[in-house]
């Protein structure tokens, strides 16, 4: 697989908005939950919130050290 299918998704998060960050890679809405972890039998969203608004690239390979945050595991 490319790096691309992989590649992080730039977000704008908003400061104290709650945000849930796909856990699974089943999510039609990376890198955010849609509940499709509970048909798959996976492991729920990670919760999430900011201190201050901010942009972001968020992971989509699941294999950061740092989530949702990337860390260019995706690379590896």
């Amino acid at each position: 697989m490319s790096d691309n299918n992989y590649s992080p998704i730039q977000v704008e998060l908003e400061k104290d908005k709650r945000y849930a960050w796909c856990t699974c890679s089943h999510s039609a809405n990376q890198p955010f939950c849609d509940g499709a972890h509970r048909a798959h039998n996976k492991p729920p969203s990670l919760g999430f919130s900011v201190t201050e608004d901010k942009s972001a690239f968020l992971c989509t390979c699941k294999k950061t050290s740092n989530p949702p945050y990337c860390d260019g595991s995706h690379k590896n």
